[in-house]
Parts: structure tokens; C-alpha cells; sequence
């Protein structure tokens, strides 16, 4: 989605109304096909409209606030469809700390380690993945969230992880209760499928914002910012494609 007020593809860290929509194929995707299927677009008010049918942009649009398009994945070489759109903020600080969703007196993340085209670009251009195509996490963290926060609901659907992993009493315990943090530059085998795991994940707003029937919660927010050093999960690419099933082994290696 495209805003075309302040340019730019846009997520719900700049527009959170987003999290009150949901989005699915009308037909599962086919490997080689030379574009994806349909999808289907349901707004807040329950309204379903598919995202190739004339208007739907409009109708997002409403609901959102703004004026959007909608497109598919565009080529990397389309530099400025991936360009980034202009910020809400002046101050770069103000901008980052609202991205992020960092009160004052809390630290911003360190961005030295990330991909530097995400300075310029609002995703590696020929991707819509903010800085890498997958997200690990472990029980484990969500445990010991929930532990440290216990007002809070700590709903795996938050932190939206790709592959959640079930790990034994010791795994759980390193690290502070927040293993995969410190998995990164290591690789993980599933099946014959190997992830290289690149960077622990620097949490955000998002975290935060309300959605389904989850309701707005900073605190957890606070709690990872102040327990976990800002992290949740470890972003990871593909190094060796392959299939992975729910309950499938995985072996830490590296």
C-alpha cells in the first residue's frame, strides 16, 4: 500500500489503522506462478473487498484516513516506488522515537547493524519486508514477557514471527530468558531447509497498537525496552529453500 499524501510504501507503524485489516489470498499461491493470486482485503466494519477490483484503493483509503494505492510487488530496479515517502517530523530523533514508540528517556535502537538501503528505501527494494524476509522467535520470550508484564496479554499474533520454535527448560533459560537474541550470525536447520539468522529484532510500536479483540498496551512495549534491551526475535533469511512443516525438528548449527 502506497500513501499518497507522504509518498512512500507505508505499514501500520505510520498508519495503524492497518491492524484492523486483514488481507488473504482468494486461491492458494502456486510455486512458479508468474504473479501471486488475488487477494482479499476485509476493512474495520467487516466490509470484504478484493484488492484488484476497481475502487478498492478508495475504500482503504476511508478507512484509513488517507489517500492510498494499492500495487503488487514492483521490480528491485524501480527505485523510486521503494523510495522512502516524507517523514512526519523535522527532527529525526521525534521521528524515530514515534516509529519506535520510545518515550524520552528511553534509547533509541542501534540502526548501524541494518541493511544501509533501508536509510533510503521504505524496504529492500524488490521486497515489502521492513529489513529482512523472515522472523524467528522462541516460547521462551513469550514467556518471560508474560512473566515481566503480567497486566499484559503477550499474544504471539503481536509480534507476528514466522516460525515460532518450542524449546527445551535449558534453551529457555539462556540468555535471560530470551534465547534467540543471541542466535544471530548463526543458522538454523529445518528439515532440509537451512534460515541464516542475521539480526536480533529491535521491537517497535507495533507491538503496542490495538487490534482484533488485543487492545492498545505500551507496557509491554516498556517491557521489552527495559527487560530485553529492546529486543524480541531474530530476523532471518533463506540460505537453503526448503519444505517446513508445524512440528518439525530444528537444529541450531554455526
Amino acid at each position: 500500500m502506497r500513501d499518497e499524501v507522504r509518498g512512500g510504501i507505508r505499514g501500520a507503524k505510520k498508519l495503524p489503522g492497518l491492524m484492523q485489516c486483514s488481507a488473504r489470498y482468494l486461491e492458494e499461491p502456486s510455486e512458479g506462478a508468474s504473479r501471486a493470486p488475488a487477494a482479499e482485503i476485509t476493512l474495520p466494519d467487516g466490509e470484504r473487498v478484493r484488492a484488484d477490483a476497481p475502487g478498492a484503493a478508495d475504500k482503504v483509503g476511508r478507512a484509513l484516513g488517507t489517500r492510498v494505492t494499492l500495487w503488487p510487488l514492483q521490480p528491485a530496479t524501480d527505485l523510486d516506488h521503494y523510495r522512502r515517502g516524507r517523514a512526519d517530523h523535522d527532527d529525526l530523533e521525534v521521528e524515530l522515537r514515534a516509529v519506535f514508540g520510545r518515550e524520552k528517556s528511553e534509547p533509541l535502537p542501534d540502526l548501524s547493524k541494518f541493511p544501509p538501503e533501508i536509510f533510503e528505501f521504505e524496504s529492500p527494494p524488490g521486497t515489502y519486508f521492513d529489513a529482512a524476509p523472515l522472523l524467528v522467535m522462541t516460547d521462551a520470550t513469550l514467556r518471560k514477557l508474560q512473566t515481566l508484564s503480567p497486566t499484559s496479554t503477550v499474544d504471539v499474533r503481536r509480534f507476528r514471527p514466522n516460525i515460532l520454535l518450542n524449546v527445551d527448560a535449558g534453551t529457555a533459560a539462556s540468555n535471560g530468558g530470551f534465547p534467540e537474541i543471541a542466535w544471530a550470525g548463526r543458522r538454523l536447520r529445518v528439515r532440509d531447509a537451512v534460515l541464516a539468522l542475521t539480526l536480533a529484532c529491535p521491537r517497535c510500536v507495533m507491538i503496542s497498537l490495538p487490534f482484533a479483540e488485543l487492545p492498545k498496551d505500551s507496557a509491554l512495549l516498556r517491557t521489552v525496552v527495559r527487560e530485553a534491551g529492546q529486543l524480541a526475535g531474530v530476523y532471518a533469511r533463506v540460505e537453503k529453500p526448503g519444505t517446513v512443516r508445524v512440528g518439525d525438528p530444528v537444529e541450531l548449527v554455526g
